[in-house]
């Protein structure tokens, strides 16, 4: 496939199906390498032809521990953006039209000419989310010396989605969508993330009158479980969970995507008091009259309640036109099921732990894992939670450097000179200078009275961005 066909303008790319067939014949080796959680009986759908088969076995803890590890997300500071024939070249991306919608930016199909693949591109503008958030601030002029942030600290919308940013470079899941680039000029207002592409794009569109089978729904609803479970175990509550934002892969396995309003929490849970997240999802938990805590993974485990319900009959449990009257159903209405598509009790059980009104009582994810319709009466158990997860943890600092600035090419010249050279004294001065200086104090240029430098030295020397400059 040529570069230029992605900016042909008669392509109707917000066709699902056909999105998927203009990136079929794209190298997504990398893309699938993604491992099938537990065993699988067969394909989750047969009457769809964009629905992936899985393997039918599970994966051996050996070939978990030799799993590819995830590429570093590439971090750019210099963006270049110039208009081409019905498309946008930023830097080496081509971006065509739109494919989606996040939470605060838009969702764009980019082409990479340098890996030759496709990519979804999240453009996000900066002055936008400010001025909707009421944190508006004006950019200096072009040109201007003045060396203060742009967009400063105080902030706070743009700081939530750095923070994005740096939970999302920390993820390697096979249930979570990963972030594979960040493009953020400080001269520039757009904000960019390049994620893997999902080409099948949501698992459901809501409401729908072909809702999934038992079966098909236990194979997605599966996913989602290690999913929320590998977030949790890093303190991390996605607040958004709806079918909308659950992708399907190249494999036919699920993707937790949008983080927009997740939050990071210490301890054992997260205590929110604040409203997020799709009306028709919340817990009643936050529709009180009064300020109140609680428990984020509860809201996660309820959205997943309303997320199964719409699964099996194509709708969700609660539902009005008016916030008001929705609110209420929510807060007071019991769930009701209806009588056709016919579902087992075990699942019925399920749906109704999980959308208990009282989150103190309200199923867990531990006891979601191991209820009898989940995994078919103890025959397909799902994978223990040290067998997919991993520990992470992100800093303040990591927040800081969500999107690093890559240094011009002199600087690395000269830092990679100071490597060979084993001193940060200057190495362009005469050989007797240098020699007097370091007799005088013998051992002492690689480390300061403010610590060693022993680890910002292994970080440039490591940075494969430095090793291709300098070759």
């Amino acid at each position: 496939m040529s570069t230029d066909s992605i900016c042909r303008p008669e392509l109707d790319l917000e066709n699902p199906g056909e999105l998927a067939d203009l990136v079929a014949a794209m190298n997504v080796t990398a893309n699938r390498m993604t491992p099938p959680n537990g065993y699988r009986p067969g394909p989750p759908r047969t009457n769809s032809s964009h629905r992936g088969r899985t393997s039918d076995r599970k994966m051996s803890l050996q070939e978990k521990g030799s799993r590819i590890a995830r590429q570093r997300t590439i971090e750019t500071k210099r963006v270049s953006i110039t208009d081409a024939d019905d498309c946008v070249q930023l830097n080496q991306y081509k971006l065509n039209r739109e494919i989606g919608k996040g939470s605060y930016g838009v969702v764009k199909l980019a082409y990479n000419e340098d890996s030759e693949q496709y990519y979804a591109m999240k453009v996000v503008s900066k002055k936008r989310l400010m001025r909707l958030c009421g944190f508006f601030r004006r950019l200096p002029p072009q040109g201007s010396n003045s060396q203060q942030d742009p967009f400063p600290k105080a902030s706070l919308p743009l700081e939530k989605v750095y923070k994005e940013i740096a939970i999302l470079k920390k993820l390697d899941h096979h249930n979570v969508v990963k972030l594979v680039e960040v493009l953020d000029d400080p001269d520039e207002d757009g904000l960019h993330m390049a994620f893997e592409l999902m080409t099948k794009g949501p698992v459901m569109e809501v409401p729908t009158d072909d809702p999934f089978t038992e079966d098909q729904a236990r194979f997605y609803f599966r996913d989602v479980v290690l999913g929320i479970e590998y977030l949790h175990y890093h303190k991390i509550i996605h607040r958004d969970i709806k079918p909308s934002n659950l992708l399907l892969g190249d494999d036919g396995h699920v993707k937790i995507a949008d983080f927009g309003v997740s939050n990071e929490f210490e301890g054992t849970d997260a205590l929110l008091s604040s409203t997020a997240g799709t009306p028709a999802f919340m817990a009643p938990e936050m529709m009180t009259e009064h300020e109140q805590c609680f428990s984020g993974k509860a809201l996660d485990v309820w959205a997943m309640g309303v997320t199964l319900y719409c699964f099996v009959y194509g709708k969700c449990p609660f539902y009005d036109e008016y916030i008001v009257s929705l609110h209420n159903k929510i807060k007071n209405k019991p769930v009701e099921f209806p009588e056709r598509p016919l579902i087992s009790n075990e699942l019925k059980e399920l749906i109704e732990r999980m959308l208990d009104k009282n989150p103190e009582t309200r199923i867990t994810i531990p006891e979601i894992k191991l209820h009898p319709w989940v995994t078919e009466n103890g025959s397909n158990p799902l994978p223990l939670e040290e067998e997919h997860c991993t520990a992470v943890e992100v800093t303040e600092e990591e927040v800081q450097n969500s999107v690093k600035l890559i240094p011009s090419l002199s600087t690395v010249i000269l830092v990679k000179s100071m490597l060979r050279k084993r001193s940060f004294g200057n190495p362009f001065e005469c050989q007797r200078r240098r020699a007097e200086r370091s007799m005088s104090a013998p051992g002492g240029l690689l480390t300061s009275r403010e610590g060693s430098r022993d680890g910002e030295l292994e970080d440039l020397y490591e940075d494969d961005t430095f090793t291709e400059c300098t070759e």
